[in-house]
């Protein structure tokens, strides 16, 4: 791999959006926040400025971590892959449990995106190891901690 990550355009358009708020919202209160607690004198007994100095390194370390993870990006537009109903990264799958029958539906995106509540699954995952290369109609196996698991792929779309 040449040390891109993927990425779906929607969540590097989430990480952008959470940059910009970091900066332009976030940043400027806490330095204002210092500022304010400086104004009140004797900063070893401050506890408004070391709380306010503690929330500014979460906040430079996020920027840095964010800045860092989209320029490591291979951001990819789900809506423009051509890969002929295979799962590949990006694509949202149905599956139906063989056994049960019951449907479920995930989105294959990349380790930060991953919300197992929202649908999406990281590429990195066991079910989604188990999907990829696959084709509407195939049967595959996923190993579970409740055992082995058939599922097959009802619908491979790319939204």
């Amino acid at each position: 791999m040449n040390g891109k990550i993927p990425l779906t355009a929607r969540g590097a358009e989430k990480l952008r959006a959470e940059l910009k708020e970091l900066k332009s919202v976030a940043r400027p209160r806490v330095v204002a926040a210092i500022a304010e607690a400086r104004a009140h004198g004797d900063l070893k007994e401050n506890a408004e400025y070391h709380a306010a100095r503690e929330q500014q390194a979460f906040i430079e370390g996020r920027i840095k971590e964010i800045e860092g993870k989209l320029s490591h990006a291979q951001i990819i537009d789900v809506t423009a892959l051509n890969a002929g109903g295979r799962v590949v990264f990006g694509a949202t799958v149905t599956l139906a449990d063989e056994e049960s029958g019951e449907e479920v539906t995930y989105q294959i995106v990349g380790d930060d995106e991953a919300d197992i509540k929202q649908g999406l699954i990281s590429i990195n995952s066991p079910v989604a190891r188990a999907l990829i290369g696959r084709e509407e109609g195939d049967v595959t196996e996923v190993k579970t901690p409740g055992g082995i698991k058939a599922y097959e792929i009802v619908e491979v779309r790319y939204i």
